[in-house]
């Protein structure tokens, strides 16, 4: 029979290598931020305090640590959507959704070069947008139902809304960084039940995506 002390001799080291983990995806964020995608791994390292043989165990390549730091924002926006749709009140819940996943966007723009510049980008966006999409949907269709929000908005619309808010993020970044809170008070007024017909129907799925990619490639040109 073992020992107590030798029937979990795994624990600790388990703890710690989680804890490496998040400091090599911390510290990715801040590098990728500074330098964009010309940073390696072991840039990532020794910004992490922590051997390169560490970030290599974990992330045998830049892509795939990408795609960790993706799937943590992935999973924030997630969270988001979802306490928007925990608050009583549907208007309020398309507001908090709106101001704080940009927020988000706004304070990490670094990860989204990252995520678009790298080989795997239009799938990330792709994966993205399957698991948040339909939560956005349903805070419009709550909003809307509840009279709060015309009936006539389409979730594409909430889609360009949020390139578009980005766009105003990333151009005022470095004069006015929070502009873009002024253009989401815009968006959200234009939203309220009561607003001057659309002069154009909203757009399809295969337009949306045209626009999607098109609209990565764009911001893609801006950073070389």
């Amino acid at each position: 029979m073992s020992s107590p002390a030798s029937s979990t001799p795994g624990r600790p080291l388990r703890k710690d290598a989680e804890r490496n983990r998040r400091r090599v995806l911390e510290a990715a964020r801040e590098v990728f931020a500074a330098r964009g995608l010309t940073a390696s791994l072991d840039d990532i390292a020794h910004h992490a305090g922590v051997g390169v043989g560490t970030v290599y165990r974990r992330f045998p390549d830049k892509e795939q640590l990408i795609d960790a730091l993706f799937e943590d924002r992935v999973a924030e926006l997630q969270g988001v959507a979802e306490e928007g749709l925990a608050l009583d009140d549907p208007w309020e819940g398309l507001v908090h959704f709106l101001i704080r996943s940009n927020e988000l966007q706004a304070a990490d723009r670094g990860l989204k070069d990252a995520v678009l510049g790298g080989a795997e980008g239009c799938t990330r966006v792709a994966h993205a947008r399957s698991r948040i999409s339909p939560l956005v949907a349903r805070l419009l269709a709550r909003a809307q139902a509840a009279g709060a929000v015309r009936a006539d908005a389409d979730i594409t619309d909430l889609v360009l809304a949020q390139i578009a808010i980005g766009a105003v993020a990333e151009a005022t970044s470095e004069v006015s960084p929070d502009t873009w809170r002024r253009f989401v008070t815009l968006i959200l007024d234009g939203l309220r039940t009561g607003g001057t017909e659309f002069p154009a129907p909203p757009l399809d799925d295969a337009q949306l995506e045209q626009t999607l990619v098109a609209a990565s490639a764009a911001a893609l040109r801006r950073r070389r």
